[in-house]
C-alpha cells in the first residue's frame, strides 16, 4: 500500500482523435424498441447525441481473466438501445483486452480517451497506476471498477461500487474467526498478494484470533502441491494427531483460505489429492477466486469446497434481486458463453452501468443534454440523489461525506460484504443481509 493521496486533476474538454489505431470493439446496437422492459430504467424519445464509454478486462491470459465484464457491457448496451437509449442517448460501448499487462492497461485507457469515451465503466485491471494517469489527464471518470488496484480507491476520478479486495479479505477473516483457531492464507506472490495478509488478519483480529500463516504461491501456477503442504502444516493438520481424511480424521479449528484468482481451481485440485493423507480442514475463499462454476468443476457436494466459507460483495447469485440482470443476459447476450450471471465481474459491471444510467438520468433531469466527462464527474461528486442498485448494494453516493475513514483506501464508500457457504454443492447465503466491515478496515494494522 502506498497510502498516497493525489490532487484532483482538472477536467478538460477534448475531441476524439481521428484515425487512431484501435483494437477495441464498438457496440453500437440500435435494436427495435417495444421489447420487454425492466423496472428502474427510463427509456427516451427524441434524438440526442450518443454516449461513448469503455469497458476493459483481461482475456485469454495465463493469470486472471474477466471476459464476462466486456460481454456484460455489450449486452447492457443492446438492451438500453433497444429501448431508445438512456433518456434518448444511445450507448456506445468500446471494449479492450487489458491482457493482465501494465502497458496494455495504459493503452486501453489511452484508446478510451482517443475515442471520446466519457467514462470507463465496470472494468478490471491490477495496474491502476498505468491506467489512471491517462484518464486523469483528460478528466475521464472510472466508474465501478472491480477493485483490483489501489488507485481505484485513491484517485478522485474513481467511483468504486464495492470495497475491493480490502473488504473481501477483511470480511473473510471475520467469517473464519467464528470457527477457526488456526488459519493459513494461500495467496499470489505478487505486489497485490502482499497486501492480503494484513487485510485478512484485520478480520481475524476482530474475532480475537491469531494472524494467519502467510503462504505465497505462483500467480499462474499449475501444481500447488507445495503450497497445500505448507498450508496444512501451518494450521497443524498432522495426521499423526488427527488421522487422515480418508479415515475420517478431522482437525477441528484448522482452516485454509485461498485467493489465487483464476488459479484457485488449480490449488483446490492439488488440495483434493493431498487432503486424503491429512486430516480434513475447513476451507474458504472469496468470490472471484471461487464461484459456482468452480464448485461444480471440483465435484460439487462431494468436492473439497463443500462446506467452504465464501465472502462476496453482493447477494448470492440465486437471489431474486439479480432477476433484472438475468433477464438482460437471457434476452440480449445472444448465448454469449463469456457471461456467467454468478460471476462477480459480470455483476460488478451490471452495477457500474446502473450507476452510469442513474447519472445520465440525473443530468437529464437538470436539463443537461451534453454528456461529457466533466458533467459526469460533477454529477457523481455532487450526488444529488443516491444511486439505488435494487438492493444489490447499499445506496451509493460519492460525496466527501460518504467516503469511509479507511487507511490507504480513501475512496471506499461501500464497506459491506456478504457471507456465503457451499451447501449441498450450491453457493448460498450463510446469513441474511450485508455485513459491514468498515470498522474492521479502519482498525487494520498495515504492519501485521
Amino acid at each position: 500500500m502506498t497510502g498516497r493521496r493525489r490532487s484532483s486533476p482538472r477536467p478538460s474538454s477534448h475531441a476524439p482523435a481521428v484515425g487512431a489505431a484501435v483494437a477495441c470493439t464498438a457496440v453500437i446496437a440500435s435494436l427495435l424498441s417495444g421489447c420487454g422492459s425492466l423496472p428502474g430504467v427510463s427509456g427516451g424519445s427524441g434524438e440526442k447525441d450518443p454516449v461513448t464509454v469503455m469497458t476493459w478486462a483481461p482475456e485469454s491470459t495465463k493469470a486472471t481473466n474477466m471476459p464476462g465484464m466486456p460481454a456484460m457491457a455489450q449486452a447492457y448496451a443492446r438492451w438500453v438501445n433497444s429501448r431508445g437509449g438512456i433518456r434518448g442517448h444511445h450507448l456506445r460501448v468500446l471494449t479492450c483486452n487489458e491482457r493482465n499487462d501494465s502497458v496494455a492497461a495504459a493503452q486501453c485507457a489511452q484508446r478510451a480517451v482517443d475515442r471520446g469515451a466519457v467514462a470507463v465503466v465496470g472494468s478490471y485491471s491490477q495496474f491502476g497506476r498505468s491506467f489512471m494517469s491517462p484518464l486523469e489527464v483528460k478528466g475521464v471518470p472510472f466508474i465501478g471498477g472491480y477493485g483490483a488496484s489501489d488507485e481505484e480507491f485513491e484517485s478522485p476520478l474513481s467511483y468504486p461500487v464495492n470495497g475491493g479486495q480490502a473488504s473481501l479479505l477483511a470480511g473473510n477473516g471475520r467469517q473464519l474467526a467464528r470457527d477457526c483457531q488456526r488459519v493459513a492464507l494461500v495467496r499470489p506472490d505478487t505486489i497485490q498478494g502482499d497486501q492480503m495478509p494484513s487485510l485478512l488478519n484485520s478480520g481475524l483480529e476482530n474475532g480475537s484470533r491469531h494472524p494467519a500463516k502467510d503462504i505465497k504461491a505462483p500467480e499462474d501456477g499449475t501444481d500447488y502441491s507445495s503450497a497445500v503442504n505448507r498450508a496444512l502444516d501451518g494450521v497443524g493438520a498432522d495426521p499423526a494427531v488427527y488421522g487422515t481424511s480418508e479415515a475420517g480424521g478431522k482437525a477441528d479449528g484448522s482452516c485454509v483460505t485461498a485467493s489465487l484468482g483464476d488459479h484457485t481451481d488449480a490449488f483446490f485440485d492439488s488440495f483434493r489429492r493431498l487432503q486424503e493423507d491429512s486430516p480434513r480442514v475447513r476451507v474458504a475463499s472469496v468470490l472471484g477466486s471461487v464461484g459456482q462454476a468452480l464448485v461444480n468443476r471440483t465435484g460439487g457436494r462431494s468436492g473439497p469446497l463443500e462446506g467452504a466459507d465464501i465472502t462476496g460483495w453482493y447477494p448470492a447469485a440465486g437471489d431474486s434481486r439479480w432477476a433484472p440482470m438475468r433477464k438482460v443476459i437471457n434476452d440480449f447476450a445472444f448465448n454469449d458463453n463469456r457471461i456467467d450471471p454468478a460471476d462477480q465481474g459480470a455483476q460488478t459491471t451490471w452495477i457500474a452501468y446502473t450507476v452510469l444510467r442513474s447519472m445520465i438520468e440525473q443530468l437529464d433531469d437538470q436539463g443537461v443534454e451534453d454528456i461529457t466527462p466533466h458533467s459526469l464527474q460533477t454529477a457523481l461528486d455532487r450526488g444529488d440523489r443516491a444511486v439505488d442498485t435494487g438492493g444489490l448494494t447499499p445506496k451509493l453516493r460519492w460525496r466527501e461525506d460518504d467516503m469511509l475513514a479507511v487507511q490507504d483506501f480513501p475512496r471506499i464508500v461501500n464497506g459491506t460484504v456478504t457471507y456465503q457457504v457451499v451447501r449441498d454443492g450450491e453457493l448460498v447465503s450463510a446469513q441474511h443481509g450485508f455485513v459491514n466491515v468498515t470498522k474492521t478496515l479502519e482498525r487494520r494494522r498495515t504492519d501485521s
